[in-house]
């Protein structure tokens, strides 16, 4: 049996609206109350625009009695709305001063509320131009006013962009706007911009909030799904860990130290879960994220993530089945795993609770890619340290510990493929929906890997289940004293035997089974009763 079974994986505008819509999706926003503190205008084309938020809206409910919205008596039941509160432009005193204070208007602000699909209505291109703002020159047809932001209005649509004026007077350096709800009735992906297109406002600031509300909460659209998911999920947590206590109390005299490096990866499954349902039904009733419960969730998720690549490395190298400790390398495991927590929290940290328009594009690649490069360290070692575990136990003809083995590196490599197909699938995802439009799925894409960790998790638990015959996966002192605690190292690719040849230990090992394993064939059964003899 000189042959190696080794498993080897390479992972190796034209429109202006458009581009202002790229610009902020880059990271989900934290709360579905979005708030603005003296934030400035950006000059697009011959306008000013703030980008106020963006969220996937389902379409309010309506009564089942009449056929009416929800009654006036409950106004937020079953009813998916933008509400202004407190809004409050802000114009430089300059500015102001230019203005006759007898004049009722001295500067528009416009809030513009669009449907994605919408998107070619604002600005001229149905008139052959480029502007966002009318000109003097537009305005001759009568298809839009001097001074105003172009929207193409449908008559027989009148869920199309709305826009809301808001005038400053005299001299005033402040404008309010009136407190006023933007009902949806049209599921869909909303874009929420203000914009003035008068030269004498730059250096306008605003402040305020709006309030974006589906008909069953405050999660946005994307994000809804995810509290029923999660809410499975911890069911299933439950459900597995009442299997896995089972289990433990039935065959608690034959446990070994890997079982209970499993309790804690399915313990912490469950608190993990549990969080994140609870973290996103208060997000649900009150529009903002707790930060503590979020924090909290962040943290657990980070932990978990990492114990879970430490047990399928460390199941990867054998421990508890070809050696009883990991010796020299412990260290190199553990600064690996301090690693991955770190840069996996700051990651979760910057995507939960960061504002949309906190970090750039670079920012958070500059978070995303430690992660990325991690997880491949993670995935060449594992595969290597079961290329030699496989290849050590078919030199030892220890055929249960190997079916095992090659079970569990079945397992792993379908989960690989399935991962590889899954990334392809979300950058084509991304790549063909940039503007969100497919906002309705898109909580499948995180909803696949946290499934994905609880299946192999689950293998893991069938695998190395406790049981009364534990001899088939426990570590033996005959069979693990040729394995050297530094045998396995994340960028080595031999095999070191302390104090003699490998090769004589290896010959010495196959004269002991030979006489055993002439008289077995590949079966479960008797690849354990050969370990007993052993």
């Amino acid at each position: 049996m000189g042959h190696r079974e080794s498993v080897r994986f390479d992972l190796c505008s034209k429109w202006y609206i458009i581009i202002l819509m790229l610009m902020h999706l880059i990271i989900l926003a934290a709360a579905s109350i979005h708030e603005y503190q003296d934030d400035s205008f950006i000059r697009r084309s011959n306008s000013f625009f703030f980008h106020g938020g963006s969220e996937g809206l389902y379409a309010s409910k309506l009564d089942s009695d009449d056929g009416k919205s929800a009654s006036e008596d409950k106004p937020l039941i079953g009813k998916s709305f933008i509400r202004f509160e407190s809004i409050i432009f802000r114009r430089t005193k300059e500015s102001a001063e230019k203005k006759n204070e007898m004049q009722q208007r001295t500067g528009l602000v416009e809030a513009i509320v669009l449907e994605v699909r919408d998107r070619e209505k604002i600005g001229g291109s149905y008139l052959n131009s480029e502007a966002i703002c009318c000109t003097p020159e537009l305005s001759k047809d009568g298809s839009c006013k001097v001074g105003e932001v172009i929207i193409q209005q449908n008559p027989d649509n009148p869920d199309g962009p709305k826009r809301m004026q808001t005038f400053f007077e005299g001299k005033n350096e402040e404008a309010n706007m009136d407190i006023q709800t933007i009902e949806i009735n049209s599921p869909g992906m909303y874009y929420l911009y203000f914009m003035f297109c008068d030269p004498e406002l730059v250096g306008t600031l605003i402040s305020g909030r709006t309030v974006w509300r589906n008909p069953d909460g405050y999660l946005p659209g994307k994000m809804s799904p995810l509290m029923t998911f999660f809410g499975l999920m911890s069911l299933a947590y439950l459900v597995l860990g009442l299997f896995w206590f089972l289990r433990f109390l039935q065959y608690w005299k034959d446990i070994i130290q890997l079982h209970y490096h499993i309790s804690a990866v399915i313990g912490l499954g469950m608190c993990e879960m549990a969080l994140w349902y609870f973290e996103y039904a208060n997000f649900n009733s009150t529009g903002t994220r707790p930060m503590g419960i979020t924090i909290w969730a962040v943290t657990f998720s980070a932990v978990k993530k990492t114990v879970s690549r430490l047990l399928l490395l460390v199941v990867s190298m054998g421990y508890g089945v070809v050696r009883p400790t990991l010796g020299g390398i412990t260290s190199k495991v553990l600064l690996l795993g301090v690693t991955y927590f770190v840069a996996s929290e700051a990651l979760e940290l910057v995507e939960h609770l960061g504002n949309i328009n906190d970090f750039s594009g670079k920012a958070r690649l500059f978070l995303v890619l430690p992660v990325a490069l991690l997880d491949a360290c993670f995935i060449l070692w594992i595969f290597s340290s079961l290329s030699k575990t496989l290849e050590k136990l078919q030199i030892r003809r220890s055929m249960a510990k190997l079916e095992l083995y090659r079970r569990f590196t079945n397992s792993l490599a379908v989960s690989v493929l399935l991962s590889v197909a899954w990334i392809g699938y979300e950058l084509y995802f991304n790549a063909t929906d940039p503007l969100s439009e497919l906002w309705r799925r898109a909580w499948v894409i995180p909803a696949f890997w946290t499934l994905l960790a609880y299946l192999l998790l689950v293998v893991i638990c069938v695998l190395w289940a406790p049981s009364h015959n534990p001899t088939g996966y426990a570590h033996s002192e005959e069979t693990g004293d040729d394995f050297d605690e530094e045998g396995i190292s994340l960028t080595g690719s031999g095999i070191k035997v302390a104090g003699g040849d490998l090769a004589t230990k290896l010959e010495r090992k196959e004269r002991k089974a030979s006489s055993a394993a002439e008289h077995h064939v590949f079966g479960l059964g008797e690849d354990l009763e050969e370990d007993k003899r052993e």
